[in-house]
């Protein structure tokens, strides 16, 4: 009989619903022998099932069944149709991700080894790829170590930095001023000389840094930014993009700040929210395909088509 991990259990969990799926009506005892447990635990599943589903969790959301006696049909799958099933690319990238992990796991190396097993043992020949990961610069908390002691020392850096906000990467000298965790993110705070401000540099993007032989100057307007409430604050000043999102794309309410969320037509969602980069913005929405349309403002609308257009040209598609 099947054991009842947490890991384990959300395996069962993710093949329960196609399985139903191909077999409405049947029977809760013959699928429980099917499934290699008791009747009490398929039952136990199913309670959980009917509790999960899309973001938004109400009516329509949620994975739906339908009891009739001793027999279960599901009604509404919530998107899991079908086993889980990796592609070549999918799990060599997920032997790649485990392996590194595995260097720098600390205590749950036992745990991060026992996954790579199951996933080389089913990525077959691919499991033995020659993937040789090592990390060159050290894990974060090195890093953010390293960090801190120039931030002691008062000596300017020069830094290579990652912009997600415009996808670029740029080199800069700033002049920093404090190290700082916010919702489990590492940031140092510094004067950007090139932007003529105070700026917060998330740890992971700094891709290469260099203490120069100068202290760090502080100009008399930086001042420390107020993160009590998060590092992203929107002021009116940034653009207000508001879109019509469905069923598939209202996660980002609860993954972005949003000034508004209201119920549209045909189960759609307005959402609107302050941005300080349209790029940003374009990418964000193209990222949702179908399932997101722009209702302001025009200017991210005609970018976002443009974009769509280039695409499908480098395509050989018409739009």
């Amino acid at each position: 009989m099947a054991t009842n991990t947490a890991t384990e259990r959300l395996a069962r969990l993710l093949n329960l619903v196609p399985y139903l799926l191909a077999r409405p009506g049947i029977e809760i005892v013959e699928a429980a022998a099917d499934l290699g447990v008791t009747e009490r635990q398929l039952r136990e599943d199913l309670e959980l099932l009917w509790v999960c589903g899309l973001p938004g969790y109400g009516p329509g959301d949620l994975i739906d069944m339908a009891f009739d006696g001793d027999t279960v049909s599901v009604m509404y799958d919530a998107g899991i149709d079908r086993p889980l099933r990796l592609t070549p690319d999918e799990a060599l990238a997920l032997v790649v991700a485990l392996r590194m992990l595995a260097e720098t796991s600390g205590g749950v190396r036992d745990a991060i080894d026992r996954a790579l097993a199951k996933i080389e043992t089913a990525a077959g020949d691919l499991g033995d790829a020659p993937v040789a990961v090592r990390m060159t610069t050290g894990g974060p908390d090195e890093r953010l170590a390293t960090i801190r002691q120039l931030v002691e020392r008062h000596r300017a850096l020069r830094i290579t930095y990652y912009t997600a906000a415009r996808d670029e990467t740029t080199e800069r000298v700033i002049d920093p001023m404090r190290v700082l965790v916010v919702d489990g993110r590492a940031y140092l705070e510094a004067w950007c000389r090139h932007a003529e401000a105070v700026r917060l540099f998330r740890l992971d993007r700094i891709d290469d840094f260099t203490e120069l032989d100068e202290p760090a100057v502080l100009p008399h307007q930086a001042r420390p930014a107020d993160v009590s409430d998060g590092v992203f604050r929107s002021s009116p000043e940034q653009t207000l993009v508001t879109l019509r999102v469905g069923r598939w794309a209202r996660w980002i309410t609860e993954y972005y700040p949003c000034e508004t969320v209201s119920e549209g037509e045909a189960d759609e969602w307005l959402v609107s929210m302050r941005v300080s980069d349209l790029s940003w913005a374009r990418r964000l929405v193209l990222g949702l395909g179908a399932d997101a349309e722009v209702v302001a403002p025009c200017a991210l609308a005609d970018a976002v088509r443009d974009e769509a257009v280039a695409a499908l040209a480098a395509y050989g598609v018409d739009s």
